[in-house]
């Protein structure tokens, strides 16, 4: 819309400059010369009261430009006292509340959840926040010192050795086999440039004069490339054979050899003890309060289910005790009352302390932003009305 608004100035300014050279011609050229200086007038005078509101009119410190940002304190003050003297007030908030009830609305919601709505919705996003308002730092600290405990409780070895047997047993080792074989292969390549400086850097000089370091060399990488080249393809390659034996070996020290297990005992333990597996343990415990987050938020999960079905206990009686909802209702509308007495104040001033917190350019670009194309509008209604009042105003100059 600013692009359309400037570019309706550009032609109006273009319209101007033809017109006059044709306005000896004919009469009407006169009208069209007047339309578009009238109107390249308007423009520029709504152009600058536009941009005089948000900035300095192309930088230049114009007394009584960049309205808005000389005043946003004020501004934020007006709005705060605004919102304060109009809706936190407890006689505003109590007057409101007594047309609400709140704990029957609750308890039809409950006994008979709607299938879609915003009321739905709005139920599962307060089971949300109930969750999301319990001590995240305390439960988090709980939750992390029960997996500990539990990691503490058992006896890794044995279950690794258990595993690894059964693994060797089923061959799913040998694709650990083959990938190991085929990354020191690629390491290899990487790095076949770093072995041959090694060999001509421990090469002796008499080598290095006959030219045999590089031949050395080439044979060292060869021999090692067809080593995992034939370790890769030989299922009975001794290397491999070694490998799996020494597998073998580690599965049944993990299960029966009580020094081994002691070893990875401590390794346990020390791993436990890390800050890295703190900071895992953590990284669980914010994945799993998001996945119950997601779960509360969603309505199909969150009032399914036992605790589903005593929610819906609760809203039938919520429907059959008038007492029970009435103490309730009361107790809402003093809550909220109550709070407004007390945090009303902190509530607006967080609004006018907001606003002062921004900059200028900040307070400039929301509200710019806020009113967006009407004041494009304003520039292009006062491009076209000030074309009509100027053809208005040379009509009337012909005609006198």
């Amino acid at each position: 819309m600013r692009a359309l608004a400037t570019a309706m100035l550009a032609g109006m300014a273009a319209i101007f400059i033809a017109a006059t050279g044709l306005v000896d011609q004919h009469p009407a050229w006169g009208f069209v010369r007047a339309f578009a200086e009238a109107g390249l007038v308007g423009g520029i005078a709504d152009w600058f009261a536009v941009t005089a509101l948000f900035r300095h009119p192309l930088g230049l410190p114009i007394p009584h430009t960049a309205i808005i940002p000389r005043n946003k304190d004020r501004i934020g003050d007006t709005l705060a006292a605004f919102v304060k003297d109009n809706f936190l007030t407890p006689s505003v908030v109590a007057r409101r509340m007594r047309q609400v009830d709140i704990a029957g609305a609750v308890g039809r919601f409950l006994a008979q959840p709607p299938g879609e709505g915003r009321l739905r919705e709005g139920g599962s996003r307060l089971l949300a926040d109930i969750l999301e308002a319990l001590d995240e730092e305390q439960l988090g600290g709980m939750v992390k010192g029960a997996i500990v405990a539990r990691m503490r409780s058992i006896e890794v070895a044995p279950l690794l050795g258990q595993t690894l047997e059964a693994a060797m047993t089923e061959e799913r080792h040998v694709p650990m086999m083959d990938g190991i074989i085929t990354w020191a292969g690629r390491t290899l390549d990487a790095n076949e440039d770093v072995i041959r400086a090694m060999v001509h850097q421990r090469a002796g000089w008499i080598l290095k004069l006959a030219g045999l370091d590089d031949r050395l060399a080439d044979a060292i990488v060869d021999g090692l490339r067809k080593l995992t080249i034939d370790m890769a393809v030989e299922r009975d390659h001794p290397l491999r054979v070694k490998a799996e034996e020494g597998l073998a070996r580690l599965a049944a020290g993990l299960q029966g050899d009580p020094e081994m297990q002691a070893k990875v005992e401590d390794w346990k333990n020390e791993m436990i003890e890390n800050k890295a597996v703190g900071d895992w343990l953590s990284g669980v415990w914010e994945n799993s309060r998001a996945g119950l987050l997601r779960a509360a938020r969603d309505p199909d999960r969150a009032l399914a289910g036992k605790f589903g079905e005593a929610l819906r206990q609760l809203g039938g009686t919520l429907q059959r005790e008038p007492r029970l909802r009435n103490a309730i209702n009361q107790f809402a509308r003093r809550a909220a009352s109550g709070i407004v007495a007390s945090y009303g104040s902190d509530i607006v001033k967080l609004v006018s302390e907001t606003v002062r917190g921004w900059d200028a350019r900040t307070v400039s670009d929301r509200l710019e932003n806020a009113v967006g194309r009407d004041l494009q509008y304003i520039r292009i209604n006062g491009t076209l009305v000030g074309g009509l009042v100027g053809a208005g105003i040379h009509t009337i100059e012909v005609l006198a």
